[in-house]
């Protein structure tokens, strides 16, 4: 919801619901990349982050505005990313205005940099949960990924920083070849470590993202490691959210079928009354200079809240609205039983195809006749 930590699409849907009626176009998740600036130098970043400060970044009273504005449009969870949002000066004071309006306030910060100072005022401004994105089971691992020697131990310590002051936290983690062998060791970690759950992303080629796509997994392995998580649901006492990997959800109604359930909020939880690409559907992107977009790996300007309101852009947006009428997907995805399910990443299809309604290229599943 960063990737989580800072760089990837952060993830807290399982962190809550809103207060208001579930409906076809209700925001969910906003993702706010407070700052670019980070001191990480991730592999997969999608914001190419730096360690400097960048230039025309939104301000505190700015801040507060594009807040305000979002709670016209309802109460969505709020990420705070970057970047490393913890190298914004006024962030707490940001966190505090967002809660103290009514908005659930949630961070993705690369763990490196919790202290227990920084805990405590996390919890004092409000900060519901934070996420922390381990990327392997071992510093070697991590660290390699994350471009900082002793990302690792940082993370964890700063992880523990924060269970020993009751702030509750998931672990993100980003899946390529490099881990993906690590993949049931980092979940064991995550147990280990009393997060509350455990988010994995599938690579979305974008930003540093591209330099590194042969690490992508192919489809065989996407459609393998999406059912060994559908297997972890009755395994592990955390929640479990595949993010950037749509695909998910037809799977878990493959599984279901086959035996026997019916997916229901009372079986699946969450799962089951959310769809795999929430892109301009139920979560947008906001970047550190004010521009919105469907969702952070779909580079397409949808507006800037420095020029028109947030609730104009949500609402008018021709690329919001093209994405919310899923007969306008092509190819596969378009003629897909599980399109209002699945919808297949809008950001995968964009930068393979150069349209963000082109389907999935990252799908072994063959529509059927039917459809």
């Amino acid at each position: 919801m960063t990737h989580p930590g800072t760089h990837h699409q952060p993830s807290f849907v399982h962190g809550g619901k809103t207060d208001h009626p579930a409906g076809a176009h209700t925001l969910r998740l906003v993702a706010w990349e407070t700052t670019r600036r980070c001191n990480l130098s991730c592999k997969h970043c999608r914001a190419v982050a730096e360690d400097h400060p960048y230039e025309n970044e939104l301000t505190t009273r700015q801040a507060y505005t594009l807040l305000d504005q979002i709670r016209e449009v309802g109460t969505p969870i709020i990420i705070l990313t970057g970047g490393e949002p913890l190298l914004r000066e006024d962030i707490f004071d940001i966190a505090a205005y967002g809660n103290r309006i009514g908005l659930r306030m949630v961070m993705a910060p690369n763990g490196t940099l919790l202290t227990p100072e920084i805990v405590e005022k996390l919890k004092q401004s409000g900060i519901q949960r934070i996420s922390v994105s381990l990327d392997g089971a071992s510093p070697q691992t991590h660290d390699d990924f994350r471009g900082l020697d002793h990302a690792f131990d940082d993370a964890i310590r700063g992880i523990k920083f924060a269970k020993a002051a009751g702030l509750e936290f998931q672990i993100n983690t980003t899946i390529t070849k490099t881990n993906l062998k690590e993949i049931p060791a980092i979940l064991k970690l995550a147990e280990d470590l009393g997060a509350v759950a455990h988010h994995i992303f599938l690579l979305v080629p974008t930003g540093r993202g591209k330099y590194i796509v042969d690490s992508g997994i192919d489809a065989v392995e996407y459609e393998q490691t999406l059912n060994w998580f559908y297997d972890q649901r009755d395994k592990t006492p955390l929640q479990l959210k595949a993010t950037c990997a749509p695909h998910y959800y037809r799977i878990l109604r493959q599984r279901a079928h086959a035996e026997g359930k019916t997916v229901s909020f009372e079986s699946h939880g969450l799962d089951a009354v959310t769809r795999g690409c929430l892109a301009g559907t139920g979560f947008c992107f906001i970047s550190h200079v004010g521009r919105v977009q469907t969702c952070g790996f779909l580079d397409v300007t949808c507006g800037n809240i420095r020029e028109a309101s947030f609730k104009d852009v949500w609402e008018n947006s021709r690329v919001f609205n093209e994405l919310r009428e899923f007969s306008n997907l092509t190819g596969k995805c378009g003629a897909c039983e599980y399109k209002r399910v699945c919808g297949g990443c809008r950001a995968r299809a964009y930068e393979a195809t150069g349209s963000y309604l082109a389907e999935e290229p990252l799908c072994t599943y063959q529509p059927s006749k039917k459809a």
